[in-house]
């Protein structure tokens, strides 16, 4: 086999249907458009939702209810097995140092520290969520915890 021998799989390389070249090409006239029409002129699009003027389905539905997504707060979640790994004994965890540490986003609202893992160092959290089995494994180490 040499370079001039290689070719494409069989039907992995598709021709470009070349339009507007005459009748007896298969695509002249209307170059494959129909006839008249919105689709039919150039630069044609529909914006989303559109439905030809009638008046669309998310006008016609009525609004209702209320939705607390733009209000509420963004809670990152952070493990006490990773905060052993990162922080040393008698640090203060506080969302400041977690976002330094690149364990939570500097976006979120607020932090909460979960469960999952070991915790061996005595750590200090200040303004944290804690749930209650980080805070038994937490106190369990001689960390303390203050709102």
């Amino acid at each position: 086999m040499r370079l001039h021998d290689l070719k494409p799989r069989p039907g992995s390389v598709k021709r470009r249907k070349r339009v507007g070249c005459g009748e007896s090409s298969g695509h002249g006239k209307t170059s494959c458009r129909g006839n008249k029409g919105q689709h039919a002129r150039s630069g044609h699009s529909i914006r989303p939702g559109f439905e030809g003027g009638q008046m669309p389905l998310h006008r016609r539905l009525p609004k209702k209810g209320f939705n607390n997504s733009m209000f509420r707060d963004k809670i990152e979640i952070v493990n006490v097995g990773q905060l052993d790994a990162v922080f040393q004994d008698g640090a203060t965890v506080t969302h400041q140092a977690l976002c330094e540490a690149g364990l939570v986003n500097r976006t979120c609202d607020k932090v909460k520290v979960l469960g999952d893992g070991d915790i061996t160092r005595k750590l200090a959290f200040q303004g944290l969520l804690i749930s209650v089995p980080a805070r038994a494994k937490i106190e369990k180490a001689g960390g303390s915890i203050a709102a």
